[in-house]
């Protein structure tokens, strides 16, 4: 049996084109995630809403993401951690300073 129909259409015809499936594209869903519990950006359903718990938990991942895999990324793989961790610790602070 085929993925296709009979007429030759492919089954994700019609569908929005998904990004390259690397590391850094990984690592970046993982920072816009932060954002979202950051309150810094919408939420999928489209609202703001905070959560610190899961903010903290995605700067976890990216730190343990460094952790793990030191010595065996590009460099540019490493300036965009190093760099994000940065950005969303600065960010983390100033957050829950206000809450």
């Amino acid at each position: 049996m085929s993925d296709t129909n009979e007429q030759g259409d492919s089954p994700n015809e019609g569908a929005p084109e998904l990004p390259t499936l690397d590391f850094s594209t990984f690592v970046l869903s993982i920072i816009g995630s932060a954002y979202v519990h950051l309150g810094d950006a919408p939420s999928p359903d489209g609202g703001l809403e905070q959560n610190l718990v899961l903010a903290h938990q995605d700067i976890d991942l990216l730190s343990l993401l460094q952790e793990k895999t030191k010595g065996n990324l590009t460099g540019d793989e490493e300036r965009l951690l190093e760099q994000a961790l940065y950005d969303l610790r600065m960010r983390y602070l100033e957050v829950s300073k206000r809450s």
